[in-house]
């Protein structure tokens, strides 16, 4: 499999105004026409083509703007992707010994490379939405159980 990398845009890296700005054109332009499957950006220049983007990459477009119109960072990694077991741990948070305890208990799948383990990023996202679930169960029933005890 070949490398893929995330494509990164660092917070703060796009003018907040901008990026607003543009932000409003997209979501205006949206709401105007709801039933649009492609979306035509015309050239600045007469006679020049318009450019043809499906919508859900003009919703993508979209969603970035509004994170740098808030100053935040964003990431685009494509779900095929494989990740390094330092990506992985950054993108979970945890330190890499930590993830490394994850792949070796069965959490997360991952295969080897020569000795270099490697993460399918969708198998990464699966394990957060999994995790996420068990946290917000284990709350539930702490919340149940602290109401049964008038806590």
């Amino acid at each position: 499999m070949t490398s893929i990398q995330a494509k990164r845009l660092s917070p703060g890296s796009i003018d907040a105004d901008l990026a607003e700005r543009a932000k409003r054109r997209i979501a205006d332009y949206l709401a105007s026409h709801p039933d649009a499957e492609q979306i035509l950006v015309a050239g600045e220049l007469a006679g020049e083509d318009a450019l043809v983007l499906p919508r859900e990459v003009v919703d993508m477009v979209a969603f970035i703007l509004i994170q740098a119109a808030q100053g935040r960072g964003v990431n685009v990694m494509p779900l095929k992707a494989e990740l390094t077991t330092q990506q992985a741990a950054d993108i979970l948070n945890v330190s890499r010994p930590y993830l490394i305890g994850l792949l070796e208990d069965g959490k997360i799948p991952y295969r080897l490379v020569g000795r270099h383990r490697r993460i399918k990023y969708e198998e990464l996202l699966d394990y957060q939405r999994r995790d996420e679930a068990e946290r917000r169960t284990a709350a539930d029933e702490l919340s149940v159980l602290g109401q049964e005890l008038g806590i």
